[in-house]
């Protein structure tokens, strides 16, 4: 059973490494499953909880999606799986976990146990960090990618972004907060114009987002986190096809970061580029409120409903 729709975190703990999503979860390709984003954050918080090594920031997080997560019980299992001082590699899966009529465990799923199935892989690398001492052309270059930033949060337009029903709750349009600086929401008020209705998809945006809700009761999210949550809509808030006449899921989601993020607000300067009879990708520029932070890419699945 999943959680109930009245609690104001995105998870709940059921115990033993168990969680119940609530419908701030949920995403717009199908009621019942779960946005990308929620389970990221909460494998990338569990990944950057595990000791030794914590100290290290992390430099690369990649998730394959490789199902639809349901909204339903969930176990997560993490491990170290090249242990090191200088460099670790870590992995979590996320395991949907099945029942039957009367609660008693499912049948056997591919890649897990009796009433498991794996429906999302996790991999995270820490990396020991550069010297903050270095040669002059070192920081220019450096510099030069660090003057890209773009306006605050402050200077954003607040915007309910859904792609499916803004009334419905949901991961975009309940758990996260976001501000447009550029681009046009698919649903919701376009301040340029004042008016609510569906609009044309233009594959481009810079948004700000945050989560409105701690990912479980009491804990609020870490900025890393925050970005694993804000990484996976790059292929929303840069749509550049109609939601009722396509699909464009993404099988994946990676992130490289410059170094540690700092504050919980998270932008994404965010495009979709399609390729006739190729692969279709949304790429992001991840942005904290110090600057540039990092890209962010999806693979796209994309066909006509």
């Amino acid at each position: 059973m999943s959680a109930a729709g009245g609690s104001e975190s995105v998870f709940l703990s059921a115990g033993e490494g168990r969680f119940e999503p609530t419908e701030h979860a949920r995403g717009p390709w199908d009621p019942r499953a779960l946005h990308g984003g929620a389970p990221a954050a909460l494998m990338t918080a569990a990944l950057e909880r595990l000791q030794p090594g914590a100290e290290l920031p992390v430099a690369r997080l990649s998730f394959e999606l490789l199902r639809p997560v349901p909204l339903a019980t969930l176990e997560l299992r993490t491990r170290i799986t090249r242990p090191g001082r200088r460099v670790q590699a870590l992995e979590a899966e996320l395991l949907a976990v099945t029942t039957g009529p009367n609660g008693e465990p499912g049948g056997a799923g591919a890649g897990g146990g009796a009433g498991e199935q794996i429906v999302c892989r996790a991999r995270a690398l820490r990396i020991q960090p550069v010297p903050g001492e270095l040669p002059a052309r070192a920081l220019q270059l450096v510099g030069a990618r660090e003057a890209g930033a773009i306006p605050g949060p402050q200077e954003g337009h607040a915007v309910r972004f859904a792609l499916d029903d803004l009334e419905r709750k949901s991961f975009a349009a309940t758990a996260m907060e976001m501000r447009f600086i550029s681009g046009r929401p698919l649903k919701g008020g376009l301040p340029e114009v004042g008016v609510s209705s569906a609009h044309t998809p233009v594959g481009a945006a810079t948004v700000w987002m945050r989560l409105r809700h701690p990912l479980l009761p009491g804990e609020p999210a870490s900025a890393l986190a925050c970005v694993a949550a804000t990484a996976d809509f790059g292929n929303g808030v840069a749509a550049v096809l109609p939601f009722e006449e396509y699909l464009f899921i993404n099988a994946d989601l990676s992130i490289e970061l410059d170094r540690r993020p700092a504050s919980e607000w998270i932008a994404l300067e965010a495009r979709t580029l399609l390729h006739p009879n190729g692969i279709g990708w949304a790429e992001s520029v991840v942005h904290d409120e110090r600057g540039p932070l990092g890209v962010a890419r999806q693979a796209l699945v994309v066909q006509p409903r």
